[in-house]
Order: C-alpha cells, then structure tokens, then sequence
C-alpha cells in the first residue's frame, strides 16, 4: 500500500483546491522544489504532481515547478495534468516522470491511451476523476455522461498502470475517501486504483489496512499531510506493518 503525497501546482506554487475549484486555492509553499524534497526526508516512496493549469490549458504551465521537483527528489513521480499528446507524454519521461497521468485525453481519445501504453509499457495511468459519479474532463470544469466503471473498462486490456480514481465531491474537504465508490471501481477491474480526493485523517489510513482495501495499490493525501491531520511517520509505519 503505497501512500502518495500531492503536489498540486498552480502558479508555480503547491496549492490544495476546494472541491476542485481553482478560486479556492491555498498556497502550502511557494517552492515545489523544497516541498518534494521534505516529503521525500519524511519518507515517502513515491510523489503525485498534478498541474492545475496544465489541467485547464491542455499543455503543461507549471513545467518549470515539475523540473524543479524532478531535480529536489530521487523518488519516482508521477504527473498529471494538462498531457493530451504522445509528444507531451514523451517529452516528460525523457525529462524523467516516472508515470504520466491521462485525464482528459483518456475520454476524448482512447486510442491514444492505448498507443501510449504500448509506447511506453508501465508509464501511463489513467486518471478518472468523477462528480456524482460521472466523469469529468478540462480540469474537472466540465462532466461527461460516463461512468466511472465504464471508463475503467475501456482500458481493461490496455496495458494501463493504474486508475487514480479521484471523487471531486471530497476533494479538498478532508470529508474522508468515498470507500464505497472507490472499492467499487477497483472490484470492477484488474487495473490497479489508487484512491483520492477526502483522505482526512489517521482513521483513513487505518481503513487502508483492512482487507478489503487490499485491492488498491494505494492512496493519495494533500490537505491532511499540509495541515498536519496525518503524521507521515505515524502513517508510513502502520502502512508498512499491515503488508
């Protein structure tokens, strides 16, 4: 069970959004570079980036921030946010992401999807973000008719890495992960989830060692390591002990 921090960049700083909303931003650090580097002092294995506006302009705005965490940490990271073409997918993992996120593209175009899994086997996730179950897309601005189980099954055979399954409704509130939902999506395919959006507190992380949280490779926090609502040490160790 691998727990990701988030770095959420907008305007070059590490933001958290309520409800995925961007005028409701607040700014944790106004360096990513730092940030990455002291999630990586404290522990964790792995960093989630995501570029807010990447998101809403359909190409990378905070590539200066991504290469200055790239250069801060040794940990693999993952990013998402804005990458719609297999040039913008090739550009990243040369620059050294060790996954990259499709959203948007993912719904508009699946092929896509499924030519970049067998460019670049183990590099590409999937990113489904959803709004009363539904999926949305441009930055989580607009919701497609789609469901979250039918997204996941699109890409069954593809050769995707993992789902981050985001539910918009918690994000940022601290409200705690909709388990229902998310166990849902991961019982529905053999792609492996990783939960997000409402991780609020220690509780959390105890639900993600019972057994039926098994099935998700792994959760993603924000609001709750920045406010200090989860202790990485604390999280990290019970997260370890349970394998």
């Amino acid at each position: 069970m691998i727990l990701f921090p988030a770095i959420d960049l907008k305007g070059g700083e590490c933001v958290r959004l309520k409800l995925g909303d961007m005028d409701q931003a607040t700014v944790y650090n106004s360096d990513p570079g730092d940030q990455a580097k002291a999630f990586q002092n404290q522990g964790f294995d792995w960093l989630h980036v995501v570029d807010l506006d990447g998101a809403f302009a359909g190409e990378a705005i905070n590539g200066a921030a991504v290469e200055a965490i790239l250069a801060a940490t040794t940990n693999p990271v993952q990013l998402g946010g804005g990458i719609r073409t297999l040039e913008q997918i090739e550009y990243w993992l040369k620059k050294g992401i060790s996954r990259v996120i499709l959203g948007t593209i993912a719904v508009r175009d699946p092929d896509l999807v499924r030519q970049a899994c067998r460019n670049y086997p183990g590099k590409i996730a999937v990113g489904i973000d959803a709004r009363h179950g539904k999926v949305a897309v441009e930055g989580w601005a607009e919701t497609s008719q789609l469901s979250t189980i039918e997204m996941a099954a699109r890409f069954e055979d593809a050769g995707v890495s993992a789902i981050i399954f985001t539910d918009i409704d918690r994000d940022g509130v601290l409200s705690g992960i909709n388990w229902s939902s998310t166990l849902e999506l991961a019982r529905s395919t053999s792609i492996p989830v990783i939960a997000s959006g409402g991780l609020a507190s220690m509780d959390d992380i105890v639900r993600l060692t019972a057994p039926d949280a098994h099935l998700l490779e792994g959760a993603i926090s924000g609001r709750a390591l920045y406010d200090g609502r989860i202790d990485p040490t604390d999280a990290l160790k019970l997260l370890r002990s349970a394998k």
